[in-house]
């Protein structure tokens, strides 16, 4: 939806009641402020009015905000959730924990994840005002070093995702040439090259999180292609196969590492670090808007997380790959299809997950004047986006083993933004409504994670160790 400028007077006076730690309290001036506030559309500001929902907005964000339905929001979780990642799912949670656990593990994670995702929802007011990003809630109630931590935790773990996306997409990329040519003429690094340029060209051309819209039915196309292709093509092999092995492989030392990371997939299966930012784009009444996303998400929006999950543990047991891809057997052009549609749907996901980098990008150096495909805006995103996903890409070719970095990243900003911060803000804010036992059921949490955000760090150290000796930079795996 374009920007219109002929509702400039309405947005002022709106936006007065809805500010952000930045702009309330100078000890957060980060120099946000001092821009002209985003503007929204005439017709959704009318039309708010008319239903006494007009949209708040906020003055410090170059982005527009509270113009989304629920569904548009559901689907942009559902794109992360449903990403390529999810064909090393049967890989990585299954093959440590087995039928029994894995499947308790899945199943428990989405629900813990569905609750702690819903407490941060509620929390997305406030104070009497919205606050759009994580960092201004975690200020609002903590103050400013708080701030300043989460953004730290949430902008390293998101720049770690997005690197590895860059990395998926880049395996998907060799993985489609050697289905034609096994003469390992295109390496890993030059795949992961050539797809951080393309996820470059998408970034310049979507200007927000909002501007997706066609391209989130797009990527649920591509979803559906991969996953159904992984899903068929296993439930072919299984049939045909003979009886698979199901033990848990390692010794007894090593399976509780690889349990405890196994553990640390699960929380990113299903957690995408940057709630309020995405909460921000959505229509009031922004909680119960974003709860029914949420219940979209965790319902009908797992349910092909969970398919190909399964099928490809069931069909080739404990030697399934860390990329389903690679165990299938079927013609070329189905799995050329399939390995396509995963490069492509990754684009697509990396921008969700770099859309925090980018408003801050945007707000803290754009110039805020004209639309979003003026001239000097467009140079803008070229120069700014292009440079960052350039340190992504260096970052992605030289680190191709990134997985270990990404499960210690994870450790120590997942497990605190989506459980520990969550449950804790929720003790700062409601507390004084809360009986006994729902506090005490919100410190367990806070604890509990605590404990085991530690643990998944020492395992995800004891891995990089491990690995350190076997890979090396720009490694062709």
């Amino acid at each position: 939806m374009d920007v219109n400028a002929a509702s400039a007077s309405s947005s002022s006076s709106s936006s007065s009641s809805c500010t952000t730690p930045e702009t309330e309290d100078p000890q957060f001036d980060d120099g946000h402020h001092e821009r002209a506030p985003l503007l929204l559309p005439t017709k959704i500001m009318d039309a708010a009015d008319e239903k006494g929902e007009r949209p708040d907005l906020s003055e410090d964000t170059a982005h527009q905000i509270s113009v989304d339905p629920w569904y548009q929001v559901g689907f942009v979780l559902i794109t992360g959730v449903n990403s390529a990642y999810v064909l090393g799912y049967s890989g990585s949670v299954m093959v440590p924990l087995g039928w029994i656990a894995g499947t308790c593990g899945l199943l428990l994670a989405a629900a813990i994840s569905m609750y702690a995702n819903a407490l941060l929802a509620r929390l997305h007011e406030v104070g009497g005002k919205r606050h759009i990003r994580y960092r201004d809630l975690a200020g609002h109630i903590y103050g400013r070093k708080i701030y300043g931590l989460t953004w730290a935790l949430q902008y390293v773990n998101l720049f770690m995702i997005n690197t590895g996306f860059i990395i998926l997409a880049g395996q998907a990329l060799k993985a489609t040439y050697a289905l034609f040519r096994d003469d390992g003429a295109l390496k890993l690094p030059y795949c992961i090259a050539i797809s951080g340029f393309v996820c470059a060209l998408f970034a310049f051309g979507i200007p927000y999180l909002s501007a997706l819209r066609v391209w989130l039915g797009f990527s649920t196309l591509f979803s559906l292609i991969y996953i159904v292709i992984a899903f068929v093509l296993s439930l072919r092999d299984g049939m045909a196969a003979p009886a698979r092995d199901y033990s848990i492989p390692g010794s007894h030392g090593i399976r509780i590492f690889t349990t405890i990371g196994a553990v640390a997939d699960l929380v990113f299966a299903y957690n995408t670090g940057m709630l309020p930012e995405i909460q921000a784009t959505i229509r009031p009444p922004v909680v119960k808007n974003m709860e029914k996303a949420l219940w979209f998400q965790f319902t009908v929006g797992s349910l092909p997380l969970y398919a190909v999950t399964f099928m490809g543990y069931w069909a080739y047991g404990s030697s399934t790959s860390s990329y389903l891809l690679n165990n299938v057997k079927g013609p070329v052009w189905i799995k050329a299809a399939a390995n396509m549609s995963a490069f492509l749907q990754t684009v697509i996901a990396l921008h969700i997950f770099a859309s925090p980098m980018y408003e801050f990008l945007d707000t803290k150096y754009g110039s805020g004047h004209g639309g979003p495909f003026a001239f000097h805006n467009m140079v803008f995103r070229v120069l700014v986006r292009g440079g960052y996903l350039t340190v992504n890409t260096l970052v992605a070719a030289v680190l191709p083993f990134l997985g270990d970095f990404m499960s210690l990243t994870g450790a120590l900003s997942t497990f605190p933004l989506t459980f520990v911060l969550a449950n804790h803000m929720y003790l700062m804010v409601k507390g004084h409504k809360l009986s006994a036992i729902q506090k005490s059921w919100h410190w367990l949490n806070v604890i509990g994670f605590s404990g085991l955000a530690v643990a998944a760090a020492v395992a995800a150290i004891r891995l990089i160790m491990l690995d350190s000796s076997t890979y090396h930079f720009f490694a062709d795996i």
